[in-house]
């Protein structure tokens, strides 16, 4: 029997939980809330054990933090509901709905976890004070009616529905094919055909797309890729390659590490925190659906193929190499040499951790109203910790990074930007809006 399939799953595992563990367990550092905490445990349940990657898990993350949402909501009755708002008291414990909604939605998605999940749930309710007498179980109750809700609502919503006709063949010059050393398809291509959390449809935010062939846009990004994503180039610099490597890691847990920790460091009561929560994975997830639907309706080339292929792009001013290889090649170093790094098997337009990154800081800085706080995070990926001093900087560097690392055209990542900014100034207009409480 084959155990590194296995042996993967608990590495990952040991090392997506370890640090919050050890920062719940410090006397140094504040225990948050019911929020942060099942976002820990969703996290290991959708990344670690069933495995999915960032454009498919952002989609159940957004699920399980909206029902969160939606329950804590339904006791402080200070902001919109996201789908619906059952009846309440104010001294019904929101812990519990919290704990409850965010169990249910995961058991849902994921029935075989249910021996595993359960215990978790059942060991967290019982720790729960009860007070006053009924409080929990009022709780419970609340928590059991919005995962209902956000199941139902999402069924027959795309997830692995069809996906996006595949581009005849033989595909001209700047079409996306896949790409060396493995040659794989998208395993989630039918992500741009999802129903939308918040956004009217998923092309609501068509980019402007990526540039002609033959324009001299074009061959500055060709030109900077080619010279700066190298696996042997001699400009990049050592920082802006651990800042590729670093943000290789999966995306979704690593943003949702971030927000565990500003949760507890801004010191956000359960009301915020499911509120952030929301905010921030139900943006993501529209800006990846839109992402997708954008990548399969240009299919433009990643760096790898225009480089090898560039005479025949008719650009005067890119010239082929054959054999060029970006930073992201299985002979990259990495701290976990389990996962190899490579071009990702889906076309270059627009950059999807660009989307996603973008929509995580504009509705960052929506959400505490400034751009100016600081945090660090660490990655599973490069194994380093890196800093920021304002949120947009931890932007940037995304967009530089995916440059650096030699699969995208910076164009990708800056248009990539833009879509998830505007999903951010929509959710901002049209969601989460706060309301008179009234009993």
């Amino acid at each position: 029997m084959n155990r590194l399939p296995q042996l993967k799953k608990m590495l990952i595992m040991l090392l997506l939980i370890a640090p919050a563990l050890l920062a719940l367990a410090s006397p140094t550092v504040a225990r948050a809330d019911a929020v942060t905490d099942w976002n820990l445990i969703a996290s290991n349940s959708i990344v670690v054990t069933a495995g999915q990657p960032p454009p498919v898990s952002v989609l159940h993350f957004a699920m399980v933090h909206g029902a969160v949402y939606d329950a804590v909501n339904a006791i402080d009755r200070g902001h919109q509901p996201y789908l619906v708002q059952p009846p309440s008291n104010p001294t019904d414990s929101k812990e519990a709905a919290a704990a409850t909604a965010a169990f249910r939605v995961l058991v849902g998605l994921f029935p075989t976890q249910v021996g595993t999940l359960q215990p978790i749930y059942d060991a967290y309710i019982a720790a729960l004070p009860d007070n006053p007498p009924g409080s929990k179980a009022a709780g419970i109750a609340i928590g059991e009616a919005t995962a209902s809700a956000m199941l139902t609502a999402r069924v027959n919503d795309g997830r692995v529905g069809p996906t996006p006709t595949p581009y005849p063949t033989p595909a001209p010059p700047g079409i996306w094919r896949p790409t060396p050393p493995n040659f794989l398809n998208d395993p989630a291509a039918w992500v741009g055909n999802v129903l939308p959390f918040i956004i009217q449809s998923a092309e609501m935010f068509r980019t402007d797309g990526p540039n002609a062939l033959t324009s001299v846009e074009y061959a500055e990004d060709f030109n900077e890729v080619k010279e700066l994503g190298s696996l042997t180039s001699l400009t990049r610099t050592a920082d802006q390659t651990d800042a590729a490597i670093f943000w290789q890691d999966h995306a979704m847990a690593l943003w949702n590490g971030i927000f565990r920790t500003l949760a507890t460091n801004q010191s956000l009561n359960i009301v915020d925190s499911a509120r952030l929560f929301a905010m921030e994975n139900l943006a993501a997830a529209d800006a990846q659906i839109g992402c997708w639907n954008d990548k399969y309706y240009y299919w433009f080339w990643r760096p790898i193929t225009a480089i090898r292929e560039a005479d025949t792009d008719g650009n005067p001013d890119t010239q082929a190499d054959p054999t060029w290889l970006p930073l992201f090649d299985p002979a990259t170093p990495v701290c976990n040499p389990l996962f190899p790094l490579f071009t990702p098997p889906f076309p270059d337009h627009p950059s999807g951790h660009a989307c996603a990154t973008s929509a995580f800081v504009h509705t960052l800085q929506n959400f505490f109203g400034t751009d100016r706080i600081g945090f660090s995070a660490f990655s599973n990926k490069s194994c380093t910790t890196r800093s920021f001093d304002r949120f947009s900087h931890a932007l940037k560097e995304v967009i530089d990074a995916r440059v650096w690392a030699g699969i995208h055209f910076r164009t990708a990542d800056t248009q990539g930007a833009v879509l998830g900014n505007k999903v951010a100034h929509y959710l901002k207009k049209h969601a989460f809006q706060p309301v008179r409480r009234y009993r």
